[in-house]
C-alpha cells in the first residue's frame, strides 16, 4: 500500500523539478531589454489612462457564474445523449427530471432578474401609518 503512495509522490517531485527547470531555462535565455512600452499595461491596444483599480459592476460575474453552471449542467447531457439508446428508460426518466431542474433552475433566476443586465431598484415598503 506504500507503494501507491511513493508512486504518487515520485509523480508530484518529477513534476514540480520539470516546471523549476523550464523556469530556470527560460529564465536564462529570455531577452531582457524593458522599454516603458513593454512595461505599460496593455488594454487592447489602448493606451491606459486612469487607475487600473477600477470597480466592475456585479452583473457580469453573476451573469458569468450563472452561464457557467447552466454550460457544465447541459454539457454532463452529452455523454447521456451518446449512449441514451442502451440506457433505457429509467435513465430518459432520469435525465427528463435534470432537464425539469434546469428549467426551474431558470425560470426562477428570470423571475428574480437575474438575467437581466439592469435591475430595478424596489422601493422599501412604506412605514405604517400612526407609528
Amino acid at each position: 500500500m506504500l507503494a501507491d503512495y511513493a508512486t504518487v509522490l515520485v509523480f508530484i517531485l518529477l513534476g514540480a523539478v520539470t516546471v523549476a527547470l523550464m523556469l530556470g531555462i527560460s529564465r536564462l535565455i529570455q531577452p531582457r531589454n524593458p522599454t516603458p512600452v513593454k512595461l505599460s499595461t496593455y488594454e487592447c491596444g489602448e493606451v491606459p489612462f486612469g487607475s487600473s483599480w477600477v470597480q466592475f459592476n456585479i452583473r457580469f460575474y453573476v451573469v458569468a457564474l450563472i452561464f457557467i453552471i447552466f454550460d457544465v449542467e447541459v454539457a454532463l447531457l452529452y455523454p447521456w445523449a451518446v449512449v441514451f439508446k442502451r440506457l433505457g428508460l429509467l435513465a430518459f426518466v432520469e435525465a427528463f427530471i435534470f432537464i425539469v431542474i434546469l428549467l426551474a433552475g431558470l425560470a426562477y433566476l428570470w423571475k428574480e432578474g437575474d438575467l437581466d443586465w439592469v435591475r430595478t431598484l424596489q422601493e422599501p415598503p412604506a412605514a405604517k401609518e400612526g407609528k
